[in-house]
């Protein structure tokens, strides 16, 4: 996973130009593609990455991880690879059998080796070059999977030094696997530890792309502590957006030891973008960043704050995902799919009649387990646009609010007040957004009154 940056003061590179004009690529057979920055499964149709990374190498034994993972709503996982370098090789059979699980439970695999992670800086991290000397010897098992395949070349090749080689390897990487018969999507991930600080993937990636002959690469940037504002997040996918070039995140969490990223704008922003995001990780971490399990001991009944945030919150996983058309008119594998806590619940919601120009707000209680809930807030304006709001609600029995997005909330006492935030606040009339919260409560969670008031 990650080691704490050191992020260099004021890394500030030539800006990426204005457009990058590539043509229709050459689609991969049977395939997914790459045109016009986007992302299109075999069928032709757009996919938009909703899923989380799942640490397979190290718990090899966790097979189920996968049709649970699906059962919260994913519809892609990254699988983390090992080439036998730091860790156990994962043999052609084992990959084989770890696309058979994502393809009988519907996801999408993206396929990374872990090995090179923080190369140049930490030991025993293997190159670029050595990681597709991997690739192609388990190419039996790869071959005939690009409809549920996307080859991630290697997990973040390089650290904090000697990353100014990453544009030629990487684009050296792609170019051998092209010639060694891979016609998968291939992802790519940046330097720096994944978060290109730098901007050396920000400001190579047309030529890397260029330099793939079925111009079918996807860039993949890794959001921590580096990407702790709504600005920097923004601008970076933007300007690949911008450039007409696929990007994802194809890793983040909702906190980290080199700082506290905006997980509420990587997801607002990738999904009203269209951008593919997925989640670090399941379940398992180590080292001191165990609070980046989405379930604890891979059991699906304990979603932890993280995995409530990313799989039930506003933007995640199961309001935003949707399947590969690849998999209409398949069946999902016989497998049970476990009973997920917390049980969504039906709640009454409360609001009064907004007057013209002003705004009603209601609030629902869209999850609940013993000892905490997910709730939800409904912001409306009236009859007029406006341009911010703000809502207040008191608790009667004692609840409290422990995290919160797409608002920033405050308490005093039982009394709680949400304001929106920069990218929502802004309603035409009758128009509507939502943030929301994790709770506690202990005897009884009734439904407040909330109110709103519009600016």
């Amino acid at each position: 996973m990650k080691k704490l940056l050191s992020v260099a003061g004021a890394a500030l590179l030539t800006v990426l130009a204005a457009v990058f004009a590539f043509g229709q690529p050459a689609h991969a057979a049977a395939g997914f593609s790459v045109a016009g920055g986007k992302l299109y499964d075999a069928n032709g149709t757009e996919f938009v990455m909703r899923g989380v990374n799942h640490a397979h190498t190290w718990y090899p034994q966790q097979t189920s991880s996968f049709a649970n993972v699906k059962a919260l709503g994913a519809n892609t996982v990254r699988v983390v690879l090992a080439s036998g370098d730091r860790w156990t090789k994962n043999s052609a059979a084992d990959v084989a059998n770890v696309i058979s699980l994502c393809k009988a439970n519907r996801l999408i695999c993206v396929l990374e080796v872990h090995d090179t992670t923080g190369y140049g800086e930490q030991s025993g991290a293997i190159t670029l070059d050595r990681a597709v000397d991997y690739w192609l010897s388990i190419a039996s098992a790869l071959q005939g999977q690009e409809k549920y395949v996307i080859v991630n070349i290697g997990n973040e090749p390089y650290g904090n030094q000697g990353y100014g080689t990453w544009a030629t390897d990487t684009a050296n990487a792609i170019k051998r696997l092209r010639a060694g018969g891979l016609t998968h999507t291939i992802m790519v991930d940046a330097p720096n530890w994944g978060q290109d600080w730098s901007f050396t993937m920000r400001d190579n990636a047309g030529s890397v792309f260029a330099a793939d002959p079925q111009k079918n690469t996807v860039f993949s940037i890794h959001m921590y502590g580096v990407f702790d504002t709504a600005a920097e997040i923004t601008d970076y996918l933007g300007r690949f957006r911008t450039a007409g070039l696929p990007i994802v995140v194809g890793e983040f969490g909702f906190n980290h030891s080199d700082g506290n990223p905006d997980e509420d704008t990587i997801l607002a922003y990738s999904q009203a973008n269209g951008i593919g995001y997925l989640g670090w990780s399941w379940s398992g971490n180590g080292g001191g960043v165990e609070y980046l399990d989405m379930v604890t001991n891979f059991d699906p009944n304990q979603l932890t704050s993280w995995g409530q945030r990313i799989f039930n919150g506003a933007n995640g996983i199961r309001a935003t995902a949707r399947e590969a058309s690849v998999f209409a008119g398949t069946s999902p594998s016989p497998t049970t799919s476990p009973t997920i806590s917390p049980t969504p619940t039906t709640s009454p919601t409360t609001g009064p009649t907004p007057p013209p120009g002003g705004c009603t707000a209601s609030y629902t209680i869209v999850n609940s387990w013993q000892g905490g809930f997910q709730g939800e807030v409904k912001v409306t304006a009236g009859a007029a646009a406006i341009t911010g709001w703000t809502t207040k609600w008191t608790f009667a029995n004692g609840q409290t609010v422990s995290q919160s997005w797409n608002a920033t909330v405050s308490s005093s006492g039982s009394a709680y007040t949400a304001r929106n935030v920069d990218y929502n606040g802004r309603l035409g009339a009758g128009a509507s957004t939502s943030f929301g919260f994790i709770g506690s409560w202990n005897g009884s969670n009734a439904i407040p009154a909330v109110t709103c008031t519009a600016s």
